[in-house]
């Protein structure tokens, strides 16, 4: 793909990851991009960088447009080797650029990369001319890393913030219209899910200083560049950043002779009685990066287990550890679950859930061994009564 200018004089020169299918411990089946921006002008400025095995792809882009030796500036948005990876390389080429970062940006470059390369540290309301453009700096502290910063462009009514509003998908389109709402929609809302849940106060910090702003376009660094739905992917980042939660329960489990499936399917029928839509999660057979995608907007957060060696299976454990690191907020909890002689699963799981800060609609939800239809009558009219 040859680079595409999106605003007159600047280009995305980044590169398409097709096959990635672990970010980390996200799980990302479209693959992803790592977006990197050139700014022609007085001053040659390159806006991000790629994974380091990505180098070259994004190199022979900014060669179909300028000789690479001539950039005057590198902008390190954020830290992280997705993006910072080819810093070296081009480093190497542009051997009198200057890096624009943070100050924990330079902080974290110095530490990833032990070179004494030539920095120029900027903060909040600090401002760069290159030529027919000025460089304005916002500082987005652990949105999602201590470094992170947005570099906006008044001219060109540019926001380009890094991780902030991205997606992880490789794809022949660079622009949120051409993709389609509804499927980039649903890819944000993951990606959000996974890397930017645990920091909605600083999300909303960023959000506030970045709100008087004039912006037609934002160019994340994973996935498609917004123009058309602007408003409507700010306003869901307002709501994520809040916690608000819709009326909807999400049921996940894991199970060993089908008793605790039994169950997980009793109490989705009592919220589907209610009329409260309801998702089921079997960790078999879904991602935790998934699950955490559904729980995104969900007030009912469900979690059942039966009990092995005095203890949850290991799928439930793990699940529990992620969501505790994700900091969900505003959560109604269930834990449940059968068992033959312990049954230590279900307060071991209602400990995390406390501990997480959920609110517990009701303690002690367990059978033993196979669960009757009068068991599971029993276990509905529970519950029936408390929603």
């Amino acid at each position: 793909m040859k680079p595409l200018e999106i605003k007159k004089g600047i280009y995305w020169v980044g590169a398409i990851d097709w096959d990635l299918r672990n970010f980390h411990g996200y799980s990302t089946q479209l693959g992803s991009t790592y977006n990197a921006y050139l700014i022609i002008d007085k001053k040659i400025t390159l806006v991000d960088t790629v994974k380091h095995y990505m180098f070259e792809e994004m190199l022979e882009r900014v060669k179909k447009l300028i000789d690479p030796s001539k950039i005057d500036y590198v902008i390190s948005n954020h830290t992280e080797m997705d993006h910072s990876g080819s810093i070296p390389e081009i480093m190497d080429i542009a051997k009198t650029a200057v890096i624009i970062c943070s100050p924990n940006g330079e902080k974290g470059l110095k530490k990833h990369f032990k070179k004494d390369w030539k920095f120029k540290v900027v903060t909040t309301g600090d401002s760069i001319n290159i030529g027919k453009r000025n460089l304005n700096f916002v500082l987005m502290q652990m949105v999602h890393w201590p470094d992170s910063m947005a570099t906006y462009i008044p001219e060109e009514k540019l926001l380009l913030p890094n991780d902030a509003f991205g997606q992880h998908i490789a794809s022949c389109e660079r622009f949120d219209d051409e993709f389609g709402w509804d499927r980039v929609r649903i890819e944000a809302a993951k990606y959000y899910a996974n890397i930017v849940l645990p920091f909605g106060a600083q999300v909303s910090k960023a959000l506030e200083a970045v709100s008087g702003l004039d912006i037609n376009m934002i160019a994340p660094s994973h996935g498609l560049i917004w123009r058309s739905h602007i408003k409507d992917i700010i306003g869901l980042y307002k709501k994520w950043a809040d916690n608000e939660c819709e009326k909807k329960a999400v049921i996940i489990y894991d199970t060993m002779w089908h008793s605790t499936e039994k169950m997980a399917y009793a109490i989705k029928d009592v919220f589907e009685g209610k009329d409260i839509p309801c998702e089921i999660r079997n960790l078999q057979a879904s991602h935790i990066s998934d699950v955490a995608a559904s729980i995104l907007e969900a007030k009912y957060i469900c979690v059942g287990s039966p009990t092995l060696n005095n203890g949850m299976l290991p799928t439930v454990s793990a699940f529990l550890t992620y969501l505790k690191g994700l900091a969900p907020k505003n959560r109604v909890g269930i834990a449940f679950g059968s068992y033959g002689w312990g049954g230590q699963s279900i307060g071991d799981i209602e400990n995390i859930l406390e501990a997480s800060k959920f609110e517990l609609l009701i303690k002690g939800l367990k059978i033993q061994w196979v669960p009757d239809a009068a068991e599971l009558e029993e276990l509905k009219n529970k519950l029936k009564g408390l929603l």
